[in-house]
C-alpha cells in the first residue's frame, strides 16, 4: 500500500444548501467516480438517489444531476462531507487518511432552518459528530446506514432507516411503488 504522502489529496465539493435547508446530510468524503464526474453519489451502484427519493417521493435517478440538486433544495434536503481534504487511495472510507475536517458549525450557522444533521455511514457519523460536538452545535443527529454499495445490506432495511427523515422533513408518507 502507498504511503500516506504518496496518495493523491481528494477535497470535498461546496454544500448544497439554501435558507431553506432543514436536513443536513452529510457523507464522509466524494468516491473517485464522484470526483471524476464533479457530482454527489454519481457511481451508479451508490443507492444514495434512490434512497433520498423515496423519502421524498420522487423518481430522482432518472433527473438528470442538476434537478436532482433543485429537487432536494425544494424539499429542504442539503449534501455536503464531514472531510474537507483527505489522502485516500480508492474510495472506500477505511483507507481515508490524513484528513482535515470540513467547518460543519460555521455552515450550520448559516442555515437559519436547521432541524437535523444525519450522516450517510459510520466514517461520517465518527468524523462529524465530533466536529459537531467541538463546535458546540446542539442539533439532533440521525444516523443512517450508508448507502454505499461497500455496506451490503439490503436496500429495504437501509430505505426503512432513511424514512425517518420524512419526520424532520414534514414529508408525508408517500407510497412507493416497488
Amino acid at each position: 500500500m502507498p504511503t500516506p504522502s504518496a496518495l493523491q489529496l481528494k477535497r470535498n465539493f461546496p454544500p448544497v444548501v439554501d435558507a431553506n435547508t432543514r436536513v443536513l446530510i452529510l457523507g464522509s468524503l466524494p468516491g473517485e467516480v464522484s470526483l471524476a464526474h464533479q457530482q454527489y453519489y454519481a457511481h451508479p451502484q451508490n443507492r444514495f438517489w434512490h434512497l433520498v427519493g423515496e423519502v421524498l417521493g420522487e423518481s430522482l435517478p432518472t433527473l438528470p444531476y442538476d434537478a436532482r440538486l433543485d429537487v432536494l433544495r425544494a424539499h429542504g434536503v442539503g449534501l455536503w462531507d464531514v472531510v474537507a481534504e483527505a489522502r485516500r487511495e480508492g474510495s472506500l472510507d477505511s483507507n481515508i487518511r490524513l484528513h482535515a475536517g470540513s467547518d460543519l458549525a460555521g455552515l450550520i450557522g448559516t442555515l437559519p432552518s436547521l432541524r437535523a444533521v444525519a450522516f450517510n455511514g459510520g466514517t461520517a457519523a465518527r468524523i462529524g459528530q465530533r466536529a459537531l460536538a467541538q463546535g458546540n452545535v446542539p442539533l439532533p443527529v440521525v444516523l443512517l446506514p450508508s448507502s454505499s454499495p461497500a455496506y451490503t445490506i439490503p436496500f429495504a432495511t437501509k430505505r426503512d432507516a432513511w424514512l425517518v427523515l420524512r419526520d424532520w422533513l414534514g414529508t408525508p408518507d408517500v407510497s412507493s411503488a416497488h
